[in-house]
């Protein structure tokens, strides 16, 4: 594995146990989360994507900014929580609940919008020693294969085909938990 991954999987670590012990629930998406549904690494990652409450974005960034991690000047923290530290960048899009309570997009243009019900009740992911909460795997299928009708702008990378084939894979071999 090469450094830069091994710091994010450091990165990953850190924040699960910061989070955890102050009571703030997160959530792994984008390719970290399919590696850790998988149990392994399948590729090198840009960066680390997770999910959080709108309302823990300040408490989440003052503790992991007590270990170091300082605001991303290039995303404005009223969009989604931009962190870095050294070659680690940390994203958290905000989540919030409408007046129904389901969970939907917490800020930005598509603040308001829906998200996949069950999305945040899926089982923790692992790899290694890790284990860390991800999305389900059925939401993380959803975003790949939406991103580009919600964004025309950004069409499917080649990389995203090949993780939508992994997590279609993986949900044959072993049936939703």
């Amino acid at each position: 594995m090469d450094g830069l991954a091994a710091r994010q999987l450091e990165a990953i670590r850190e924040v699960g146990e910061l989070a955890g012990s102050a009571g703030i629930p997160v959530w792994l998406r984008g390719g970290w989360a399919m590696d850790f549904h998988l149990g392994e690494v399948t590729r090198p990652h840009v960066d680390v994507d997770w999910y959080c409450w709108r309302r823990d974005g300040g408490p989440l960034a003052a503790r992991l900014g007590g270990q170091g991690w300082r605001p991303d000047p290039r995303m404005p923290v009223e969009r989604q929580l931009d962190l870095l530290r050294d070659d680690v960048e940390l994203s958290f899009a905000y989540l919030d609940r409408d007046a129904e309570g389901r969970v939907v997009v917490g800020a930005g243009a598509w603040a308001g919008t829906p998200l996949p019900d069950g999305m945040l009740a899926g089982p923790p992911g692992r790899l290694g020693p890790l284990t860390a909460p991800v999305i389900s795997v059925a939401a993380q299928i959803e975003f790949k294969e939406m991103y580009p009708v919600w964004m025309p702008e950004r069409p499917r990378r080649p990389k995203d085909a090949t993780d939508l084939a992994r997590l279609r894979e993986s949900r044959l071999a072993r049936p939703p938990r």
